[in-house]
């Protein structure tokens, strides 16, 4: 049995749909189960599936045992006519190879940062329809069927490359609070690979352009400087991160939103 649930919604912290879907899990899950909840911004499949392969790839010391991960941001963009009932995405559930558990909402890139992680994806008997509040009224039933290890809500075994998304390359991948953003250039790709420390960059960001300096850390920068350096996700292939010592990256471009498109010039 999972004794490790993870939540992941695109609602707002302190939001009273946060307040009823906790109260809809806690329910009828066993006491023995552990509840976190991470909140994205909304409609952000990006920064979600960003947030599903750092946690759900963590090394073995660094994550729960048993660990479950619900996912649900549902933009309902997979069509784009007027909806009948409330119909929205449904849910997927896949097995990690190092064994995590994900359910997650079929929509954008929510599992695109662990396509390649992907040992087996199922699509599920789930209501996709009737409700505007899937996340309540609908979901934490397969969740608590997967706590429990009843996996009759399985459909059909899927193709995990015909079904998902790539994850996008270059750029915004996840905004912390801190605002630094870190981005989809990782390490091992021949960008920024080829990059030497202490290299200046000119970095556009849509309209904003800023000169960033090639780093190794977050901390061999001046104070309010713009950097650009392995950051502390993507596990042994690290993702690359944008930050300023001292303030905001994000603010520093304009707080674009995740999936912005990073150009990168050797000035």
């Amino acid at each position: 049995m999972n004794n490790y649930l993870h939540l992941i919604c695109d609602y707002a912290p302190g939001d009273m749909a946060w307040a009823e879907v906790f109260s809809a899990f806690c329910a009828k899950l066993p006491g023995t189960v552990r509840i976190h909840m991470s909140s994205v911004s909304s409609f952000d499949t990006i920064a979600t599936g960003f947030l599903v392969a750092q946690l759900g790839n963590a090394e073995e010391d660094l994550r729960p045992k048993d660990l479950l991960i619900f996912a649900n941001c549902a933009p309902r963009k997979d069509i784009k006519q007027a909806r009948t009932n409330n119909e929205g995405e449904g849910l997927l559930f896949c097995t990690l190879n190092n064994g995590v558990e994900i359910i997650a909402v079929n929509s954008g890139h929510s599992l695109s940062f662990v396509k390649s992680d992907i040992r087996e994806l199922w699509s599920t008997v789930s209501e996709d329809q009737g409700s505007q509040f899937r996340s309540r009224d609908y979901f934490p039933k397969k969740v608590w069927a997967a706590i429990k290890e009843d996996f009759s809500f399985l459909l059909h075994q899927l193709d995990v490359a015909a079904t998902i998304p790539d994850p996008p390359k270059e750029v915004i991948g996840y905004v912390d609070s801190f605002g630094n953003m870190k981005t989809t250039f990782r390490s091992g790709d021949e960008i920024p690979d080829n990059f030497q420390p202490g290299s200046r960059l000119k970095v556009r960001i849509g309209g904003a352009i800023r000169t960033a300096t090639v780093a190794s850390g977050s901390f061999n920068v001046l104070e309010g400087d713009l950097a650009f350096a392995p950051g502390s996700s993507g596990q042994e292939r690290k993702y690359w991160e944008l930050f300023k010592r001292g303030g905001s990256a994000w603010h520093e471009f304009g707080n674009p939103p995740t999936g912005s498109t990073i150009h990168i010039e050797v000035t």
